[in-house]
């Protein structure tokens, strides 16, 4: 059980630096990551921060688009969003192992994070493409 630990907590030490080096992410985050010394319950208050963050960029982002949508594309941005959360938050929850422990929870709060800074991108990506039509 002992050596057991050991190896996820090396696995964790040594995805930290590309998860928090990722250039989607805040230099914030980096040094959280770092500062947290491979400690289970800071990483997650480090990606839980983080997500924080790219939720308001992914909330701002949706905002703007929807100003800019004729009305049934607003719809359609619409009902996309309520899919995408509901795959989003179906599929991180799945990380969240009951049996797997705070690598789980580390884990599921991660995937988050990661949806969340991708899909605030995309959004913004489709702002600059409408805004070029």
């Amino acid at each position: 059980m002992k050596s057991k630990l050991l190896l996820v907590a090396a696995l964790v030490c040594a995805c930290t630096p590309a998860i928090a080096g990722d250039s989607k992410f805040t230099k914030q985050f980096t040094i959280c990551m770092n500062d947290s010394s491979g400690v289970m319950p800071d990483m997650i208050a480090c990606v839980e921060e983080e997500t924080k963050i790219h939720d308001a960029r992914l909330n701002g982002a949706y905002k703007t688009l929807g100003e800019q949508l004729t009305r049934e594309r607003k719809k359609a941005l619409l009902a996309a969003q309520r899919l995408w959360i509901q795959y989003r938050d179906a599929n991180c929850a799945f990380y969240a192992d009951p049996d797997g422990g705070q690598m789980a929870t580390f884990r599921s709060a991660e995937c988050v994070l990661d949806a969340t800074a991708i899909r605030a991108m995309e959004l913004e990506d489709i702002i600059e493409y409408e805004a070029v039509d």
